[in-house]
């Protein structure tokens, strides 16, 4: 314990060097001059508090609010001075909202600590002392040879020892940790893969040094040294032997592997980020209004300071004879006393500081953000996924965005490719309906339907090809062709990490190339669906990926089986962009099969229809598809043995062992033989392009950003509406310097002045988006600023977050919204103010690293222009309306924020829908009334603090002059007292204040109802109640009988409403002649909405329509408030009634159709 604590405050890290070693099993040296490293458990923590630091540390967090702090200040020097009001005025609201808020993060946190103790205490089994032991997750240890059996996840990082399988091999899927759904390979040493027992695992003396524990999901670098009959055996280990936690075992009954990294030093622990606090909009102009107020504060606190001593100034009024000094007093220090009655004025005038607006602030929304999940809009019926938010603290801010980035590829498209196209030899085919034909007809044939392959693959169409008159070669060059298309479709066939289902194979490729579309039973796993694409149309033609069993891979060529043996795998890389195998064919020779993109093969070649190719394959890529470039190169046996050699040493090396392995792959990948190219297509998501036109028309600029290649980049952009044929498109690719750099920006800033092109768009590339940032990043934002779309193709993770962090820091401090589907988006979903994680088929982690998660690209329309529509509208209102009712009993001051004005506005920032939701999505315009935080601006939130002065003057004021002395109020004559004119100031505020919130509403509900006339009902009640009894437990009661008086007076009920008229009709003047001379968008939609009969409808029940249910009264309330509240009409649904197609209940609080109603 002591140890872990020193850890934890950073005094004892657990390792210094920079290795690790492991002794399998813990099988130490038993000579006594070895000291074990300290390695940390296996537990995982990813709450907050503990049951002893809760308190002390969630008082801390909470303090730093500045208005918490104010109020405990307050609260302090109300205990410590003799004050107008009571202590208990600013303790009780505080300690309310000091609990709320703790309750609620010590839930949050309860639900982190139930998922670590689950995690933490799931069984696993250790290999210990000879035997099988069952234990629990967080006692496993560094050292530790734990078996997993399959479909279950890895506890810890483990290095494989061996599997079921004589090859040592193993088929995991890392989608909880990289978003790939596909299986990867991992591969044990020889020398432990035939330890399958855990007998035989017993017997293993064997030591792992490897680096200490690193984020990169990707790297692992180490080796294992293993005794055998006294002499040491050095195998090195790379990431296909390393097992990560989080990952899940696939198509393999059981594995064995020991544990290397455990607890929070594993890769998906050290992967955690620690998410900045992301801050709206609104919190930050609630800030702003707090700090204004509280110098309006201190500025009334320090005038009636002074104009007290300026009063007082008078002898007569310095000591009047009913209020005598004491000795004391007089004799106390003039300064002193200026301070103690200034800080008695700022407790006295505190209530305009509204603290219970932090606590409705997080209950509104922390309920509302139930609305998104419930939102069957947003229900995803093929993947039966719904809405989902991680944080609910920036509802608001998704009615705020100025900038989309998103991801292309499973973002904007579907992230299931198919195979389209391919050149070989420079002739380009295409599938249709499972066979490959020539684009038009073939060279000199009559007959272009005819399929090319499939007359190639019968002899007897041979001979009449070659004699045709039309057609005429030589044998040689018959020959020649069929074996290039042969060699390209092996190449295909052979160069990938495709697994397969343990299925029967019987029956698959016995026929000819073209397999008469019969479906192949093979299923096919890859870790890249492109892969897993180019394999199955492979297959589809007749040249079958059987499997690979040990060091084989097992082929079926026009019915012909042909095994080949697997030397080497270079994997891909984002540095090299290709991949390559190599392989001994049967015949012995030895081939290097490589692929990747265009830019990384084409240069490397020295042979085969390169300039064809490459036309090829840019036209490919202007139809949008995914383009891969095949090449092979065969070695001679000494080239062979220079390779192997030179491959072995920098695969064993523990020092610079990346580079050392790329300097030994781009020695291998040289001189190579183009056979062609392929083309698959990943189509796009439904609804795309009307989503980002939308998006557009909302004012919203959107940004792809992708790593695909510039052509197949444009394609899409283009296809999906985020280019179109009349922009003029910018291009800054291929900059190598930064001059070069900077002078296509000045070009590209020229031609936007001098063309006279409504919209520009801008392409750019990831080397030259590099430069741009480095030194010219103003020049770029000048072009960025005036393009109204902007694509950036090849794109590296980091550099998307670049991007978006340059924007946010761009003068304007634009609201940014990044939405991607990936692991490789988590860095700008991070970055961006919004991140909206894509629930696609590449995983989990970009939803989890999300604020919200949605199924598909589409719903982005829904999720801004309705629900961060009324979210902004809704917090709007919630926070002016604060600050504007924001005077008298200690109990009084108390309950007036919590409970006698709090529930109407916190129902109305719940509920409010100022205008009918299928009008906000099908008019985006009318987002842009809300941009740039419209509705709290300066003028606003001045208008609202005039607004709520105003009233409080003709509260005070015609309270005083119309009741103040009037002698008749009371049925004995008596004229008011203080506390009863102080009631009679504050039932017409309760009044006014929950009527304003009446007139703000547009959408009522039985709920608005009940909260609106049952909080003006409660504070008769209560007052009743409160000023009727004489409670034993209170020391003073000035309240008794003041109520019970006050509403005895026929004068006072007659004031009471004429001051509430006075004040609303001052509002309602106003809302008029806004409407009438400067109405907005949105108003105006509330009048069409309202002209074209639609109304506003309950969400359990529609209204009946026509003239009859708006009177004129009602067509006058509907110009003013722009909603209608005709009688409703109780409905019920028949069987042989079909429901409304858009109504989503009351969940949504979406409408049903009025024409069905």
């Amino acid at each position: 314990m002591w140890r872990w604590l020193r850890q934890q405050l950073g005094f004892d890290p657990p390792h210094q060097s920079d290795t690790r070693t492991i002794y399998i099993a813990n099988r130490f040296p038993q000579n006594g001059l070895y000291t074990p490293q300290k390695f940390i458990d296996n537990r995982i923590i990813s709450s907050k508090y503990t049951v002893w630091n809760f308190v002390p540390k969630n008082l801390f967090e909470q303090f730093r609010r500045v208005a918490n702090f104010y109020f405990l200040i307050i609260f302090l020097v109300q205990l410590m001075i003799d004050t107008p009001t009571s202590p208990i005025t600013s303790g009780l609201p505080l300690f309310f909202v000091i609990t709320v808020t703790a309750i609620k993060q010590g839930y949050e946190d309860w639900l982190r600590h139930n998922s670590d103790n689950e995690v933490n205490g799931a069984p696993v089994y250790v290999v210990r002392s000879g035997g099988l032991v069952k234990t629990r997750s967080k006692n496993i240890r560094v050292g530790d040879i734990v078996r997993i059996a399959k479909d279950e996840i890895f506890p810890a990082d483990l290095v494989l020892l061996s599997s079921d399988r004589p090859d040592g091999t193993c088929h995991v899927t890392t989608a909880s940790l990289d978003g790939e759904t596909n299986l990867k390979t991992h591969v044990a040493v020889p020398e432990t893969a035939v330890l399958q027992t855990v007998a035989n695992l017993d017997t293993l003396i064997a030591v792992i040094e490897c680096q200490q524990p690193e984020a990169d999901l990707y790297r692992f670098m180490g080796r294992m040294i293993i005794t055998q009959q006294m002499e040491e055996i050095v195998r090195p280990l790379g990431p296909e032997s390393l097992l990560l936690r989080g990952a899940r075992l696939k198509n393999t009954k059981e594995i064995f592997g020991v544990a290397v990294y455990t607890g929070m030093e594993t890769k998906m622990a050290l992967n955690y980020k620690s998410k900045s606090q992301k801050r709206s909009a609104v919190e930050k102009s609630m800030n702003t209004f707090l700090i204004i107020y509280l110098i309006i504060l201190i500025s009334e606190a320090i005038i009636s300071t002074i104009l007290k001593y300026t009063w007082q100034a008078e002898e007569k009024w310095d000591e009047p004879w009913y209020n005598q000094k004491t000795e004391h007093q007089r004799n106390s220090s003039k300064i002193l006393k200026f301070i103690s009655d200034f800080l008695a004025f700022l407790v006295l005038y505190n209530f305009i500081i509204p603290i219970s607006l932090y606590v409705t602030v997080e209950m509104q929304k922390f309920l509302g953000s139930f609305f998104i999940g419930w939102d069957l809009d947003l229900y995803h019926e093929e993947s039966n996924q719904k809405a989902q938010v991680n944080t609910s603290d920036l509802n608001e801010e998704l009615g705020q965005v100025e900038y989309v980035f998103t991801d292309k590829t499973g973002t904007l498209t579907e992230n299931e490719m198919q195979f389209r196209e391919c050149s070989i030899n420079g002739i380009k085919y295409q599938e249709i309906n499972g066979r490959l034909l020539p684009e038009g007809p073939t060279p000199d044939s009559s007959e272009g339907s005819l399929s090319y392959l499939s007359s190639l693959s019968h002899p007897n169409n041979l001979s009449q090809l070659t004699t045709s008159a039309s057609f005429r070669t030589s044998p040689e060059y018959e020959i020649e062709l069929i074996k290039e298309h042969d060699l390209f479709f092996k190449a295909v066939s052979l160069c990938h990490t495709v697994q397969i289902s343990n299925v029967p194979t019987n029956g698959i490729g016995d026929g000819p190339w073209q397999s008469s579309l019969t479906p192949a039973p093979l299923e096919y796993y890859a870790s890249s669906p492109d892969e897993k694409a180019l394999v199955e149309a492979a297959a589809r033609i007749g040249v079958v990926f059987i499997g690979s069993s040990e060091e084989t891979m097992e082929v079926k060529t026009l019915g012909k089986l042909e095994r080949y043996r697997l030397l080497h795998i270079l994997e891909f890389d984002s540095d090299r962009r290709r991949m390559s195998v190599i392989v001994q064919a049967p015949s012995g020779e030895k081939f290097l099969f490589a692929k990747g993109a265009e830019s990384s093969i084409l240069p490397k070649c020295i042979d085969g229809e390169i300039e064809k190719t490459r036309i090829h394959v840019d036209g490919f890529a202007l139809k949008g598809l995914r383009t891969l470039c095949i090449a092979y190169r065969q070695f001679t046996p000494k080239e062979y043995e220079i390779i192997d050699r030179r491959l072995f040493e920098a695969r064993t090396a523990l020092q610079q062992r990346e580079e050392k392995l790329a300097d030994v792959f781009q020695f291998i990948e040289k001189d190579l033989i183009l056979l062609g190219a392929t083309a698959v297509e990943d189509r796009l998501q439904d609804k795309v392009r009307e989503t980002i036109e939308a998006l557009r028309m909302a004012g919203i600029k959107v940004w792809v950003l992708t790593g695909d290649k510039h052509e197949t980049a444009v394609s899409v952009s283009l296809s999906c509406g985020h280019f179109h044929r009349t922009m003029n498109i910018l291009e800054l690719l291929n900059q190598k310097t930064d001059s070069e750099c900077a002078e296509q920006l000045r070009q590209l800033t020229r031609r936007i002045t001098e063309d006279h092109v409504i919209q520009h768009g801008l392409v750019v590339d990831g080397t030259s988006l590099s430069l741009a940032l480095r030194e010219h990043e103003k020049l770029f934002m000048e072009v960025c600023r005036n393009c109204s779309a902007v694509l950036c193709c090849r794109m590296a993770p980091l550099q998307k977050a670049k991007v978006i962090r340059l924007i946010k820091i761009s003068p304007e401090k634009p609201i940014t919204l990044a939405v991607g589907d990936g692991a490789n988006d988590v860095s700008m979903i991070q970055e961006a103010h919004v991140g909206i994680g894509i629930m696609g088929k590449e995983g989990r982690q970009a939803a989890r690293n999300s604020d919200y998660a949605v199924a598909r690209f589409k719903f982005l329309s829904k999720l801004l222009f309705v629900h961060g529509h009324f979210y902004y509208i809704r917090i709007a209102t919630l926070v002016q309306y604060f600050f504007y009712k924001t005077l008298y009993d200690s109990v009084y001051l108390t309950l007036y924020n919590i409970c006698f004005t709090s529930l109407p506005v916190l129902i109305h920032s719940l509920l409010e829908q100022h205008i009918d939701p299928h009008i906000l999505q099908s008019k985006p315009a009318l987002y842009r009334d809300i941009s740039k935080n419209r509705h709290l601006s300066i003028k606003t939130f001045f208008y609202w603090t005039i607004l709520g002065f105003s009233h409080a003057f003709i509260f005070f004021f015609g309270s005083y002059f119309l009741l103040g002395k009037d002698v008749s109020l009371l049925g004995n004559g008596q004229m008011f007292g203080n506390w009863t004119f102080g009631t009679l100031v504050f039932t017409v505020m309760v009044i006014t204040v929950t009527v304003k919130m009446a007139l703000e509403t547009h959408f009522w509900t039985w709920i608005n109802h009940l909260v609106t006339w049952g909080s003006i009902i409660f504070y008769f009640v209560f007052s009743l109640f409160y000023g009727g009894i004489l409670w034993p437990f209170l020391g003073s009661q000035n309240m008794f009988f003041v109520f019970i008086q006050l509403l005895s007076s026929g004068s006072a009920w007659f004031g009471i409403i004429l001051m509430v008229v006075t004040c609303l009709f001052l509002d309602i003047v106003k809302k008029v002649f806004e409407r009438q001379l400067h109405p907005t968008s949105t108003e105006k939609a509330q009048l069409t909405e309202t002209n074209s009969g639609i109304k506003c409808l309950d969400s359990t029940c529609c209204f009946s329509g026509g003239e009859a249910a708006c009177t004129s009264v009602g067509r006058m309330l509907e110009r003013v408030t722009g909603r209608c509240s005709p009688a409703p009409v109780s409905r019920s649904w028949s069987g042989s009634e079909p429901f409304c197609t858009n109504d989503r209940s009351f969940l949504t609080l979406s409408t049903m159709d009025s024409s069905t109603c």
